[in-house]
């Protein structure tokens, strides 16, 4: 998921940093980019509107009947100072506003909330059991200032109903248990765990609790979503080949941490068979969901771009071809969906941000 999931605090916090437009041009640099909210040549956006305005809010999702949208959110402006999830009914007319309830704990980080069909309950994963304070953040300057995100071990995932009450605690094995979504009947949730030694991909059935693996390559498997028909599940991965990568990529595990700079598109059939590599593009490849002919998929991608940003969406068929780039910021879209319809798109991006390094929440009407 993304995000993300995603760790996704990290990941914001870095890339924005990255991204952020100086509020002076400093010299010999160029000047910054004028703000922009759609781009000319995103014909695939109609309608776009931005819902936030401050701070990194990430992982927006519809709930099934397309009305309200579940997120995380940093912003220690408002007292927010790591991720919580948040809900709001999405806006249908101009003068409406989009006014967030927090429906996590309000301690510890969270990250990857996504909606059961009933709309009434979402899953999240949090650290709150672990401590009620924001787990510390990654010192990169001990890794040679690599990207890395932290995979906290007090993460675990969590059902809630959206007056915040938690029902059930899905999962309390030692270690990272996070990035969830459910299948579009409600009965399966797919996340991500470090449980047996890497970070790899289960499937659950919420009723019974059994769990299946369906990963087992070394490298990172996460961010997995199920394509809207139920058929197949999609994800990203990191497949580290050479013994130095191997080597780095488990002592960064020991530590906690992985570095996402080198991801590829999975698919598989919904039971874990059949798993398919669909992109060969390097650098980071994340993020993807099928669209909602179940055929199509939507990704984020720094491809194109050596120095690592900006990160634009992406669509291309099953199999990787027919590529076309979708959106057109020069920092950061990504954490897109689309509502269960198929009329609606919501992403993330850093676009119109008024030169600061906030991540916004935008929907649009989706284009064919």
């Amino acid at each position: 998921m993304s995000s993300i999931s995603w760790i996704t605090a990290g990941l914001l916090a870095v890339i924005s940093g990255f991204f952020s437009k100086e509020s002076t041009p400093v010299r010999n640099q160029p000047a910054p980019i004028a703000d922009t909210l759609h781009y000319p040549e995103e014909t695939h956006f109609k309608n776009l509107r931005q819902l936030t305005f401050g701070g990194d809010n990430a992982e927006a999702y519809f709930s099934y009947d397309g009305n309200y949208l579940i997120f995380q959110k940093t912003y220690a402006k408002e007292g927010i100072p790591c991720d919580q999830i948040y809900i709001a009914k999405i806006p249908t007319k101009p003068e409406e506003p989009f006014v967030p309830k927090l429906v996590s704990t309000g301690t510890g980080r969270t990250t990857c909330a996504y909606w059961l069909p009933d709309g009434k309950h979402f899953v999240y994963a949090s650290t709150h059991l672990g401590s009620k304070d924001c787990p510390p953040v990654p010192d990169r300057s001990k890794y040679g200032n690599k990207y890395i995100w932290p995979l906290y071990p007090s993460y675990d995932i969590f059902l809630a109903d959206t007056n915040g009450v938690i029902v059930k605690q899905l999962t309390n094995a030692k270690g990272y248990d996070a990035e969830a979504t459910i299948s579009p009947d409600g009965k399966k949730m797919i996340y991500t765990s470090d449980k047996d030694g890497d970070l790899e991909l289960y499937i659950m059935d919420l009723k019974t609790g059994k769990e299946k693996r369906i990963t087992h390559d070394i490298g990172y498997d996460g961010g997995a979503w199920f394509s809207p028909d139920g058929k197949k599940i999609i994800w990203r991965a990191s497949r580290p080949k050479t013994a130095e990568e191997i080597t780095s990529y488990k002592e960064l595990l020991a530590e906690h941490l992985v570095a996402p700079t080198n991801m590829e598109v999975f698919t598989a059939n919904a039971d874990g068979s059949d798993i398919k590599q669909i992109t060969s593009l390097g650098q980071a490849n994340w993020a993807p969901i099928f669209m909602p002919d179940s055929k199509r998929i939507l990704f984020a991608s720094n491809h194109e771009y050596r120095r690592g940003f900006p990160f634009n969406l992406y669509m291309m068929n099953g199999d990787g071809s027919n590529r076309v780039k979708i959106s057109r910021d020069k920092g950061f879209d990504a954490f897109a969906m689309f509502s269960y319809d198929g009329k609606k798109i919501v992403f993330c991006s850093n676009r119109n941000n008024g030169g600061t390094r906030d991540t916004n929440i935008f929907v649009a009407d989706w284009v064919e």
